[in-house]
Formats: structure tokens, sequence, C-alpha cells
């Protein structure tokens, strides 16, 4: 192979598709050294399709984070979600298979049964940081190729950087030549307001107990530029007062939380000052109210 083809620029979509907390987010996250699709030890955090973008000196990867497929609770939110899976991955050029070391059962199966058999897809072993014996990581990957003919196999841990720098070398080698898709510095197709309800949202997930966060969504009300303060108005949907209660918590102080840890990650990745004021608003059945999905944006 000559220097010139080993140096041509190449770009594409790559889909990043899994069962639910399998560590896709964390991954993208990672993958593009940027926050924009939000985490949570909670499955199905993630329920839009967003665009993360790394561009190097010989390539631009599009990641495309998608919802874990959901194959129980199927409301109309969660199939919505599923759509956008199975839609992601007509649309892409490469697909990440992410499974989590050593583990495998039928959730991870009713994903594998999606995959093209097309395009490239390459299975990602993820969270092998916590595998203390590393032999057993190659009898896995051994099991795991016997239902589907795999690319490239690659053991990474996004959370520990671990051999994303091979996975990148990786997807480099099954993009197709192409110019830029988007601009060399852009990191997210979305815009700041869909990142701010993101973050609000993510908080939701992390300082609430299980139940609460599948019933709850977040709304941007209003977003104003003042100067270079972002000034945000948000309210967090939820099916009961019951859960109104659970999250404003005693005397506000769970909302409280939730608002100020979400700002301060909202400042971090706009690189700003934001005034955000949080609301608690109960509107019930929404995650199967079509009308309300659309205007939260899902498809």
């Amino acid at each position: 192979m000559t220097e010139q083809q080993t140096t041509e620029f190449r770009s594409g979509f790559i889909a990043i598709v899994g069962r639910p907390n399998v560590g896709k987010s964390t991954l993208l996250n990672h993958l593009i050294g940027q926050k924009v699709s939000i985490t949570s030890r909670k499955a199905q955090t993630t329920r839009h399709r967003i665009h993360g973008i790394f561009t190097d000196e010989r390539a631009q990867y599009v990641f495309v984070d998608t919802p874990g497929f959901q194959t129980k609770h199927l409301n109309a939110l969660n199939r919505g979600m599923n759509r956008v899976v199975t839609s992601s991955l007509r649309d892409v050029q490469v697909v990440v298979y992410v499974l989590e070391a050593l583990r495998y059962d039928e959730r991870d199966q009713e994903v594998l049964k999606l995959l093209p058999d097309n395009r490239p897809v390459l299975l990602v072993i993820n969270k092998i940081d916590e595998v203390e014996d590393k032999g057993k990581l190659f009898e896995f990957a051994e099991r795991i190729a016997k239902d589907f003919k795999f690319a490239e196999i690659v053991p990474v841990s996004a959370k520990q950087n671990t051999k994303l720098d091979e996975l990148r070398d990786a997807l480099y080698r099954h993009l197709p030549e192409g110019e830029l898709i988007y601009g060399e510095d852009d990191i997210t197709d979305r815009s700041e307001r869909f990142l701010a309800a993101e973050m609000l949202r993510e908080k939701v997930f992390r300082f609430t107990g299980e139940e609460l966060p599948y019933s709850t969504s977040v709304v941007i009300e209003q977003f104003k530029m003042e100067g270079k303060l972002r000034r945000i108005h948000a309210a967090i949907l939820v099916d009961k007062e019951a859960h109104k209660a659970m999250l404003i918590g005693k005397k506000g102080e769970k909302l409280k939380e939730i608002a100020t840890q979400a700002r301060l990650d909202m400042e971090k990745l706009f690189d700003g000052k934001v005034f955000l004021e949080v609301f608690v608003k109960v509107r019930s059945g929404w995650a199967d109210d079509a009308r309300v999905l659309k205007s939260l944006g899902y498809e």
C-alpha cells in the first residue's frame, strides 16, 4: 500500500448500537473528547439520536449515539426510540456493536438480529477494566464471533480511555474516502438548547430513584443570550403529583441540587455563564401522548 493510499482523507457516519446500559454514550463522549451525550448507571438514558463528531488530520468520524434497544415496556416513547435505532442502521457507513465484557444474553441477541450484513460491523467489547483475567476476553470474543461475521473485534474501556486509538484506527480502515461532512471544529450536530435539556435530564437520572426518571422529560421554555450570559428557563415534566414532590425534595433541596449540577455542566460545555431556572410540571401520560412526544422531538 502506498503512502498516498494510507493518508487519504475519509469520512462517514458510524452508528453506536447495543442494549441499554453497555456504555454507548460514555464511549461516544470519550471518542470525541467532549461530553455531548448524557450518561448514568440507569438503563435507557439516551432517548434521541445524537451525532458526536471527531475530526483529525486523516478523517472525520461522525458517531451516531442511539438509544438502547428496548424489548420491554413498549409504550409510545420506547417504540419511538426503537425506530431511531433501526433507522440509524440504514443511514450509516459503519456500525459499532457494543457489548459489556463477559456479558451476553437475549437482550444483546435481540440487537444482534438488527445488524446489517451489507456494511462493516465492528464488535466493541467495553468495560475491559472490570475483567481481572484478560484471557477470558479472548474466549468471550470467540463465542460472540460465532453468532455474527464482524469486520473487526476491539476490546476497550471507554471510561478509562483504553484502546480508543485502536478503535479509531479500525474505524478508519472501514470508512469510505470523502470530504468533511461538518466543520472541522464541530463536536455535535445538536443545538445548545437541546444540549441544555439533556444536561438537565441527566441530573434527574443521577439524583432521583429508580422509578422517577422514566416518567420524566425536560422542556426548555426559554433560551436567551444576554451578552455572554445564557438565560435558560426549563420545565421538568412528570406523570404524577407524587413524582413532583419527590423531585422537589424537602424544602426544595433536591431540585436545587439537580439545577446546580446541570448549570455547572452547561457552563463547562458552553464555555460561559448560565442562569438556569427550573420548574416541575405534572403532565400525566406524556410518554404515550403522540403530540407531547412530537413537541419534545422524539421520532
